[in-house]
């Protein structure tokens, strides 16, 4: 191991992460993109219904997404500027950028005792302009990506060291990344294996030690589910999760392992592009060399667990060169960039006499197809986002202003899903809402044979529960109707 890096490098790498992310983040905010991804709109509003509803509190965390990204936005959601601007989100997500890519330089620098290899690891990941995208937005995945990098961190500290303390924190990294996706859940037993085999002495009650913290957050999910919905995987197969989504319609890659790794590399090429696949078959050389199996058999987990989700889980991955020329979870290919960064590393280490000067040039290869284009049309993850939100940002901002002008109290019955972007960008309360995470009321007003409807308005997507009540009960007006491009049309109803 080399001697322990000055703390002013560190700092560098962190400082540096941090302007990047602030940079980028600014960008995508001055351009208005960040909250064009419908999911980044939902994890802001969920988040905001844990402090903001008719019903606030634990019941809101709801069930589907996992609870941390929307608890790490609760100490700035509650604001109404930096929700209905997405900033409350941005905020951890570039935090969790900002470890992540710290964790990563830690990491390989360990791993291939060699600090040049860290940076040529660590440039690769974090100039990757898809990823600086998402950082730049309320979305999960740099959350992910800075507890799966800690995990790495500390578990390669543990065996090198024997640490309890390094086995603890590798154990609530682990915990943290279970709450934050599922592909976290994926990690927990065979990082429990990893701490079983490296343990020098007690094994069994180490392993134990880290399984138990790190599983805390499966079991309590599965717990959490069985008490509010009546079903422990309700988050599986209930109808907001994957299953229940896709229906009976089969996607390309279900139960097909040939293309299921067809589109989840397709994606992963596209949005983290060709070259650092060929510098990481490249840099296998010098992984091999140092003997980091650990870190590479990791960072292999989150891809695996993509394409067994493909094939087993209602997970679709929609690519514009493959059927049905769509864009669809396009993201889900950057499970596989910290993988390619850390390998990336290893290729320096096969220019011993240049390492800093090889480092940069690993950069720069990986780099190059951004720079010769750097439009963000050429961003996948930025592209999908942009594409399949037209018609959203239509109609939201048609309902939104109209809401801000004619909107005086006296409460509304709402759709949920994409709908409730409508008052975040009219800043109206969601307390002043009546949705469907609001029981019982919720309950007295739709499902009873005679609806008992107070609210002085409604606001419904053509076709859907609200819509079909509100023209049940005969009492309201439809005051406004709103058609963007193929989407349902949005309903403003106004009681009699």
């Amino acid at each position: 191991m080399p001697r322990r890096a000055a703390p002013w490098r560190f700092v560098v790498v962190v400082a540096l992460l941090a302007i990047v992310s602030a940079g980028f983040a600014a960008l995508c905010y001055a351009h208005g993109w960040t909250l064009y991804y419908g999911d980044a709109q939902a994890h802001l509003d969920n988040a905001r219904r844990i402090i903001d509803s008719r019903t606030p509190g634990y019941y809101q965390i709801g069930t589907a997404w996992l609870p941390l990204p929307q608890v790490l936005m609760l100490p700035l959601v509650w604001n109404m500027r930096l929700w209905q601007t997405g900033i409350a989100g941005v905020v951890p997500s570039a935090i969790c950028f900002v470890l992540a890519g710290s964790f990563l330089w830690l990491s390989a620098r360990r791993a291939f005792q060699n600090e040049a290899a860290a940076w040529g690891a660590l440039l690769v990941f974090a100039l990757n302009p898809n990823l600086l995208y998402l950082q730049s937005t309320p979305m999960t995945e740099p959350m992910f990506f800075g507890a799966l990098m800690a995990v790495l961190y500390f578990t390669l500290r543990y065996a090198e060291e024997q640490s309890r303390g390094a086995l603890i924190c590798a154990a609530f990294a682990s915990l943290a990344a279970s709450l934050t996706r599922y592909e976290g859940w994926f990690l927990i037993p065979f990082t429990a294996g990893y701490v079983l085999l490296v343990s020098r002495e007690r094994r069994i009650q180490r392993a134990f030690l880290f399984g138990i913290i790190a599983s805390a957050g499966p079991i309590w999910w599965l717990a959490h589910n069985g008490w509010v919905y009546g079903n422990a995987l309700e988050w599986l197969n209930g109808p907001g999760s994957p299953k229940g989504i896709e229906g009976a319609h089969k996607h390309p890659g279900d139960h097909d392992w040939g293309l299921a790794g067809l589109y989840f590399r397709t994606a992963a090429r596209d949005v983290i592009g060709a070259a650092p696949f060929v510098i990481a078959g490249l840099g296998l050389v010098g992984v091999m060399w140092r003997r980091a199996f650990w870190p590479c058999a990791l960072l292999l987990l989150p891809p695996v667990f993509y394409i067994w989700s493909i094939h087993s889980g209602s997970i679709p991955i929609h690519v514009p060169e493959l059927w049905p020329h769509s864009y669809y979870n396009t993201r889900y290919g950057l499970a596989a960039l910290p993988l390619l960064a850390f390998c990336a590393g290893g290729l320096v280490l096969c220019a011993p006499k240049f390492r800093p000067a090889a480092a940069l040039v690993v950069a720069l290869a990986a780099a190059v197809p951004w720079l010769i284009s750097p439009k963000p049309g050429a961003w996948l993850c930025w592209k999908e986002s942009q594409v399949n939100s037209v018609d959203r940002r239509a109609w939201t901002a048609e309902a939104a202003a109209f809401l801000a002008r004619e909107y005086r109290g006296g409460g509304i019955l709402a759709s949920s899903g994409d709908v409730t972007g409508i008052f975040c960008r009219a800043g109206i309360p969601l307390r002043d809402t009546l949705n469907d995470g609001n029981y019982p009321e919720w309950s007295l007003a739709v499902d009873a044979p005679t609806p008992l409807l107070n609210e002085q308005w409604a606001v419904a997507q053509a076709g859907d529960t609200v819509s079909r009540t509100v023209a049940r009960s005969r009492r309201y007006v439809l005051w406004r109707r709103i058609v963007a491009g193929s989407s349902p049309a949005i309903e403003i109803w106004r009681r009699r």
